[in-house]
């Protein structure tokens, strides 16, 4: 791909990674998957990048831009992050990566929107990483695609679910995670384009502040799904997910 672009090539990724919610959703609204496989592949999605943001995020944000800038970025990133997920909790959107508890308009009018909303809140911050660990050495970071498109796939799969037992059209459905798949290799362009030239303790600032959102998005919805019907099993199938991120990240991607 040399001779593409590499505005263009980043937006290709981040788009190739969003593209899982339309494949996740796809499956989960046509499909009746059980709820317990639904809560094991998440829990596997949350254990890949859990290692993704560990060895691939925070390492490199902090050989970039020392301690100071990644400890504050990812502080800052998680606070964000929360705070935005707490107002949108509130009108609607508590549940909206889950398969089986999710507000109708009726019982919450609006949470239709909140959800739509928390759903590209939740997508952001990894497209945005897409597009920063391009910067440089020009070349895009096969872990953290990989990283995302597998935990965007349970994703799409519960909340499209949710969404059809919570009443909503298959055209409801597939715009949102459309729109969002967009909006990820729109975000990972960003992350390239606006960070361009930029120095490396910003570019480190920013690849940490989108660490901490992840991880703070994977602990408020991705993690409690997990336990909440694979219980017995959440923790082992998380730690074979990073366990397997970990080894793609050792054998180069």
């Amino acid at each position: 791909m040399e001779y593409i672009p590499m505005w263009l090539q980043a937006g290709f990724w981040g788009l190739v990674a969003g593209a899982a919610l339309l494949v996740g959703a796809g499956v989960g609204y046509r499909f009746k998957v059980p709820i317990r496989m639904v809560a094991g592949i998440m829990a596997f999605g949350s254990g890949v990048l859990i290692s993704a943001l560990s060895f691939e995020l925070m390492d490199e944000a902090f050989h970039k831009g020392g301690f100071p800038a990644t400890a504050l970025g990812f502080l800052g990133g998680a606070l964000v992050y929360t705070l935005a997920n707490w107002w949108l909790a509130h009108r609607g959107a508590r549940h909206r990566k889950r398969s089986g508890c999710q507000p109708t308009e009726g019982e919450h009018g609006g949470s239709g929107t909140a959800i739509a909303v928390g759903a590209l809140l939740d997508g952001i911050p990894e497209s945005i990483v897409i597009g920063l660990s391009m910067l440089g050495g020009g070349k895009v970071s096969m872990v953290a695609v990989w990283a995302i498109f597998l935990s965007n796939v349970p994703e799409g799969l519960s909340s499209a679910a949710g969404m059809k037992k919570a009443g909503r059209s298959a055209r409801y459905i597939f715009g949102i995670w459309g729109g969002i798949a967009l909006a990820s290799g729109l975000s990972a362009l960003a992350g390239f384009t606006l960070f361009e030239g930029v120095s490396p303790g910003m570019v480190a600032a920013t690849t940490a502040v989108a660490a901490g959102a992840i991880l703070a998005m994977l602990a408020d919805t991705m993690i409690p799904e997990a336990f909440d019907e694979a219980h017995d099993f959440a923790g082992l199938i998380t730690v074979m997910g990073f366990l397997a991120a970990f080894a793609l990240s050792k054998m180069g991607g």
